[in-house]
């Protein structure tokens, strides 16, 4: 079953039609972690506030379990946990004045959950919202956004603020609720993040999306890094179709290759050589070949 469905969407600001997102389409299965990439202007939060119809579109709709975002806002929302990428509060409140307001919006009793993940997160319920550095007020949107144990999990990089202690226990958090089957839908641009929790990511680019695969098969299809070491390398030979980014440095000769491995070990086969190392690309790596 497809927890968020997206089909088509695109928005268009102000008279000038200054874009948004164009066309935007894409479905995220149930009990998925789903990895949504790009850098920042790309049109990743425009895209979560329109599914989540805090925003209109131009055009298109989106779906969440199976219901139309706009017309059963209310009721879907329930079930739904959305961690912004900015955070703003009631300065004023106490944190956990504040909680307890949150909690109100749901139809179940939040008390206990509110109290572990405030624990978990190392984060002082009695302090007065005004009082909280950004990576404070960053663990009390994380609580906001949990405490409900919602059934989808929205995250719009996630993890700004946070020092790394922290982001490993959010990171744990993240899992274990997606382990009692949650589904979770995370944006960002920091892509050892996405690359380390996700299954599926979809890549945007100027408001559109470009490509959606799983991560293994994102890195399968796509070049391999190869490191060739030895003496009298002749650099002139590996300059073949499917090279990419021919560099030379120590003694050694780098490049990225897309095409018939077997090709490229006989040119290896070819040369004396001391030691080769081919890798599957980082994610990192991946992105950047799609937006150069």
């Amino acid at each position: 079953m497809s927890i968020i469905e997206v089909n088509h969407l695109s928005k268009y600001y102000g008279k000038a039609k200054a874009r948004g997102i164009v066309d935007v389409s894409f479905n995220v299965e149930e009990g998925e972690i789903f990895g949504f990439i790009g850098p920042n202007g790309a049109g990743k939060s425009t895209t979560i506030r329109l599914f989540l119809s805090l925003i209109y579109p131009s055009s298109g709709e989106a779906k969440i379990f199976g219901k139309d975002c706009i017309q059963y806002g209310p009721e879907i929302r329930q079930d739904i946990g959305y961690l912004p990428s900015e955070v703003f509060y009631y300065e004023g409140m106490k944190v956990l004045d504040l909680l307890k307001y949150s909690a109100s919006f749901y139809h179940k009793d939040c008390s206990k959950r509110l109290h572990e993940l405030a624990e978990l997160m190392e984060l002082d319920l009695t302090r007065r919202i005004d009082d909280l550095s950004y990576g404070n007020k960053k663990k009390v949107g994380i609580v906001q956004g949990l405490l409900h144990q919602p059934k989808l999990i929205v995250l719009d990089e996630p993890t700004s603020g946070l020092d790394p202690l922290m982001q490993r226990k959010f990171f744990n958090l993240i899992r274990e609720e997606n382990e009692r089957g949650a589904t979770i839908f995370f944006s960002s641009h920091i892509l050892g993040e996405v690359q380390k929790m996700c299954n599926r990511v979809a890549i945007i680019k100027e408001g559109s999306i470009i490509n959606i695969q799983d991560i293994k098969t994102l890195q399968k299809d796509n070049y391999k890094k190869i490191r060739v070491a030895g003496n009298g390398l002749d650099e002139a030979r590996f300059a073949v179709e499917g090279v990419n980014n021919l560099e030379r440095e120590d003694g050694a000769i780098s490049f990225f290759f897309k095409g018939d491995i077997n090709m490229m070990m006989r040119l290896l086969s070819e040369q004396e050589v001391a030691d080769v190392t081919i890798e599957e690309p980082t994610l990192e790596e991946i992105f950047m070949h799609y937006y150069e």
